[in-house]
């Protein structure tokens, strides 16, 4: 898939005030500091589309992009550590599963994780709440230039296991980069598939 046009749209805190919901549509979300606003910048190829920051849980509203007019990219705020009171999070996580559940034209929630680290509670639980309410989803591990292919294996591998004592296959899933471009073609190209079939 080559994207010629990648627009901002609108942010909204109310899943309901979202654009029409004509077009298929693709949900990224992870902890706060995982890379998510790099990943979106390096998949779409524009540096300064969805906004990275030094401070994590920088995005707190449901951003819309609109792709070469055929498709949404949805950047969400990231779930669990951010500076905030504890009833904005709440508002966040809120806001997050009221879009996540009905959303009608949600095809595929990108949940990102940071492969540095062995599996992190949050990220299993948030996994888990996607499964059990039926949601569609991937993992994408990121960062993966951080690290030797070997750990990032064995890393992915942790993950594997911790997953597979509870689900019967293991969601597919996407190793990333967003400093070499590692995983973006193969991104690319799930969504290109799941476009064809909307």
């Amino acid at each position: 898939m080559k994207i010629s046009e990648a627009i901002f749209l609108q942010s909204n805190t109310d899943y309901q005030k979202c654009p029409k919901p004509d077009k298929p549509e693709y949900a990224f979300i992870g902890r706060s500091n995982v890379g998510k606003s790099s990943l979106i910048n390096s998949i779409l190829q524009k540096r300064d589309l969805a906004k990275t920051s030094q401070t994590p849980g920088k995005t707190q509203l449901i951003n819309h992009f609109q792709i070469d007019k055929k498709w949404y990219l949805v950047d969400l705020p990231g779930y669990g550590y951010a500076k905030v009171s504890k009833v904005d999070r709440e508002k966040f996580e809120r806001m997050i599963h009221e879009y996540l559940e009905n959303r009608e034209n949600l095809i595929y929630t990108f949940v990102l994780v940071d492969v540095r680290h062995e599996p992190q509670k949050l990220d299993l639980e948030f996994i888990n709440t996607l499964g059990e309410k039926g949601i569609p989803f991937c993992i994408v591990f990121t960062k993966a230039d951080k690290l030797s292919k070997t750990a990032v294996d064995k890393n992915v591998e942790a993950y594997q296991q911790i997953m597979l004592e509870t689900w019967e296959e293991m969601p597919q899933f996407f190793v990333t980069s967003s400093v070499n471009g590692s995983g973006r073609k193969e991104i690319l190209d799930t969504i290109d598939n799941l476009n064809k079939e909307f």
